[in-house]
């Protein structure tokens, strides 16, 4: 008796893809134009893909930490980027920091309960903090322009922004596949 889960996938097109082309909602037509336009895409589609990576799973299936020891679930990398998102909105401004979303550090993987309720918060707060920075950035179209204390280019965020979002796309696809076996991109 394995406590592994059977390897599995829905797509039937490419046996390693999450699913059919004709069912990934990332697959709506050629890139855009332009730089801002590319990271932009570029991240729109690691935070659908971390979407996809959760989809279908109960509560104690999100919040399981399924590769041991590490602390890390589904849910909690939910929480992680809502978190994260909100610290990136720091690194725009001058003034005191927004707070933490979640209170201390690694309370957003520490938390990460196998509650509906905690669920249902999760996806709240990763939206809202996801659309509070877009639109905090949307006003600084100039991707050279210097911005905060340290002097960060709007560039280097949105680049930074989509390097945090792949890093963790690659654990969800690890914690996805320990938790009940499917597998893809």
């Amino acid at each position: 008796m394995s406590d592994r889960s059977a390897r599995w996938t829905r797509a039937t097109v490419y046996p390693d893809m999450w699913a059919d082309p004709e069912d990934d909602p990332r697959s709506d037509g050629p890139a855009p134009d332009g730089e801002l336009g590319s990271l932009q895409d570029c991240l729109a589609n690691y935070r659908m893909t971390l979407l996809m990576k959760c989809e279908g799973l109960d509560a104690e299936q999100l919040a399981r930490r399924s590769v041991p020891p590490s602390t890390m679930s589904l849910l909690g990398l939910l929480r992680h980027l809502a978190e994260v998102e909100r610290d990136w909105r720091n690194w725009l401004g001058r003034g005191d920091p927004l707070p933490k979303l979640y209170g201390r550090r690694d309370a957003d993987f520490d938390g990460a309960a196998p509650e509906q309720a905690v669920v249902e918060a999760a996806y709240r707060d990763l939206e809202r903090e996801q659309a509070a920075t877009d639109e905090a950035l949307a006003a600084h179209p100039h991707l050279g322009e210097r911005v905060g204390e340290d002097g960060i280019a709007i560039r280097e965020l949105l680049v930074h922004r989509v390097e945090e979002y792949a890093r963790h796309c690659g654990h969800a696809d690890f914690l996805r596949e320990r938790v009940d076996g499917r597998v893809g991109q």
